[in-house]
Parts: structure tokens; C-alpha cells; sequence
């Protein structure tokens, strides 16, 4: 009996047909189109594997509002500064270690004697609480559908009375919303992440393709799933058809994880709330609902963040511009000089999902 083919998502002569549909497409159209992805992971495996270099010139693939470090507001990061220097023990994501507030990072709290400690799971804060039950453990909840649905997992589990969660965590599709209405952006099409439909589903997307007549694909992030999400986008784009696809049925369904779903809207509920260099988005942020005041650390503590005169070289910042997709890493005057890996200005510079972080180490937008 013959063997089951194996899935391949690197392979060059299948991305080499898909290169040549999206030429065929764009012939078609006969006019330059400019898509959206709304993902730090798709960003990332677009420059590493030099994807635009294979595009056709009139395709513009834009980066959206897709890497939640880079969207947690300054005073957000101030407050969970106030609790660490306060004496609790702060706990949050690796890659929130090193993102600027107005004046400090958590990092740099932690080099003058607060106690910041890096988790890899909303699970591990709750370790650390049940390990320290004489300290106060706060778990600064950063991150979208994906992780903000382990927070309330954690949150329903009856945590310990010393673990209380201050929660950054953001909700993707109303800031999509504020893209799709931004003049300067003029996005045909939206590519979708993968990973957070896994959690909502894909037909979420339902609303927003019938309000802005705009297609969605949802998208894997191997080479091959990128590339099969832009040849469908261009598909309804030449079509004139406002359609909602899954290009990742491996891993999205139509109503995606019910349980995960069905935690996280038990205990959060969206609230207004700025993303970062973007705008005040109704309904974009998550806070604890009443039934969780307990957990909450904007209640348990008086938060006043001490925050003196930010840097100057932040108002020169352009983050919020290239997370809404109206500009380059490279347009940026800081970028790879003030503002680097080392020496972040902005938040889009520490992320691993950040976009001037991949754009400076794989080289943006390579002539391969």
C-alpha cells in the first residue's frame, strides 16, 4: 500500500506556482494592490524567507496591528514599573521585559533592585504565588485572543488570594476596524492570523467582510500558507468579491476553540482603551470583569506610577504608523541608528514580533 504524501510547507517548486498565480493575478487586475496581514508571526516569516523579493512590483503586502507588545500603551507598562518598584513581584512575558514605558522598562526597574520575574504561561505566575504565599505576585497579562484565554484559565482555577493579574491583553478585531477606516492605509485586503482564529474562529471575520466589503483571508505562517493566503486574497480581489475564506484548515475552524472562548468572555469583557502610537479603540481592550474584582490589581492597589518627563526621541518614534500600516520601518528617522535592539525607542524594536526588530535583522525589504 502505497504511502500517504507528506505535507510540505518549504518546498520551491510549489512556491514557484504560487509566485506565478500571483503574477497571472495581478496581470489581471492591472493595478497596484496593497494587502494587509494583521500578524507579528506572518511579518516575521515574510522577511525571513525574503517573500516580498518573489512578489510581483504592484503588490504591496502592509503590516497591521498584529504584534501585541508593540500596541500595549506606555501607562500600561508604568503601572506594572509602580508595582514592581512598590515591592511586588511582577511577572510577565519575555518579550514585555524590555518595552519602554514613559520612562523606564520593567528591565530596567529590575536592574535597580524590583522584583520582575519572566514566565513562559499565566500558569507559571500562579506557580510563583502558591511558592511565595508571604508576596504579592502580579501577573502583567499581555497579548491577544491566544494568551488572553490562558489568563482566564487561570483566573477560573481559584488562584491563590496573593496572584492578581494587571491585564494589557488587547482584542484584535476592533483595532481592524480602525485600519479598514484609515484613508491612508487603502487596503484591499486583509490577511488574517492564524493562531488567534484557532481561538475565535474564522468566522468572527463575517461582520467586518459584509461592513468594509473588504476580503479576509485566514492565514498559516510557513512560506507556502502565506503565499496560498495572498494568491486567494488576489483571487477575490480580481473577482471584485468581498469574500471570507480559511486558508488554514488544519488548525481554523468556523467557531474555533468554544471552551477557550467561552473562558475568556467569562472573565474579561472589552473595554475602550489606546493602542499604542494608534488611537483610543472602543472595545479593543480587555479588562477583569466584576465577578474577578478579587484578581484584579487595579483594584487591589493604589497604582500611581511615577513617571517624570519621557525621552525625547519618543515623540519621533513612528510605531503606531507602522503598526497601522501607513509606514515602513525604514521611513522611520531612528530606526537602526537612536533606536535599536539595544537601545528601543519604541516598542515595534523589542518584540520578536515586532516589525522594525525583523525588518532590521533579516533586511525588510531584500532584492533577492
Amino acid at each position: 500500500m502505497a504511502a500517504e504524501p507528506t505535507l510540505q510547507f518549504r518546498d520551491p517548486d510549489a512556491a514557484d506556482e504560487l509566485v506565478g498565480r500571483l503574477e497571472t493575478l495581478m496581470a489581471e487586475i492591472a493595478q497596484p494592490v496593497s494587502v494587509m496581514h494583521v500578524c507579528g508571526s506572518h511579518e516575521q516569516a515574510i522577511a525571513k524567507f525574503g517573500l516580498r523579493s518573489m512578489l510581483p512590483a504592484d503588490l504591496t503586502i502592509r503590516m497591521g496591528p498584529g504584534c501585541p507588545v508593540c500596541v500595549t500603551n506606555m501607562p500600561e507598562v508604568d503601572e506594572a514599573v509602580s508595582l514592581a518598584r512598590d515591592g511586588a513581584i511582577v511577572t510577565t512575558y519575555g518579550d514585555m521585559y524590555r518595552v519602554p514605558g514613559t520612562t523606564e522598562s520593567l528591565g530596567d526597574a529590575s536592574a535597580t533592585g524590583a522584583d520582575v520575574e519572566i514566565v513562559y504561561a499565566a500558569s507559571e505566575a500562579v506557580e510563583l504565588a502558591e511558592a511565595n504565599p508571604n508576596r504579592e505576585v502580579v501577573f502583567f497579562a499581555t497579548g491577544f485572543e491566544t494568551t488572553a484565554a490562558p489568563t482566564a484559565a487561570v483566573l477560573r482555577d481559584d488562584p491563590p488570594a496573593n496572584f492578581s493579574v494587571l491585564s494589557a491583553h488587547k482584542y484584535v478585531p476592533p483595532a481592524m476596524n480602525v485600519v479598514a477606516e484609515l484613508p491612508e492605509t487603502d487596503i484591499d485586503g486583509f490577511l488574517a492570523a492564524g493562531h488567534a482564529a484557532v481561538i475565535t474562529g474564522y468566522s468572527l471575520f463575517e461582520p467586518f467582510v459584509e461592513e468594509y466589503e473588504t476580503p479576509v483571508v485566514v492565514g498559516g505562517f510557513e512560506p507556502l500558507d502565506i503565499l496560498l493566503g495572498l494568491e486567494r486574497l488576489l483571487e477575490h480581489i480580481n473577482d471584485d468579491r468581498a469574500a471570507l475564506e480559511n486558508a488554514y484548515p488544519r488548525c481554523v475552524t468556523e467557531d474555533g476553540n468554544t471552551a477557550a472562548l467561552e473562558a475568556m468572555w467569562d472573565v474579561f469583557e472589552p473595554t475602550t482603551g489606546e493602542w499604542r502610537g494608534i488611537a483610543d479603540i472602543p472595545d479593543a481592550n480587555l479588562v477583569l470583569r466584576e465577578e474577578y474584582a478579587e484578581y484584579d490589581a487595579r483594584k487591589r492597589f493604589d497604582i500611581d506610577p511615577d513617571v517624570g518627563t519621557a525621552d525625547p526621541l519618543t515623540a519621533e518614534c513612528r510605531c503606531g504608523d507602522i503598526m497601522a500600516g501607513t509606514a515602513d520601518p525604514d521611513d522611520c528617522a531612528l530606526f537602526g541608528e537612536e533606536c535599536g535592539p539595544q537601545t528601543p525607542v519604541g516598542a515595534c524594536m523589542v518584540s520578536s514580533e515586532g516589525p522594525c526588530k525583523i525588518w532590521l535583522e533579516y533586511g525588510g525589504k531584500p532584492d533577492l
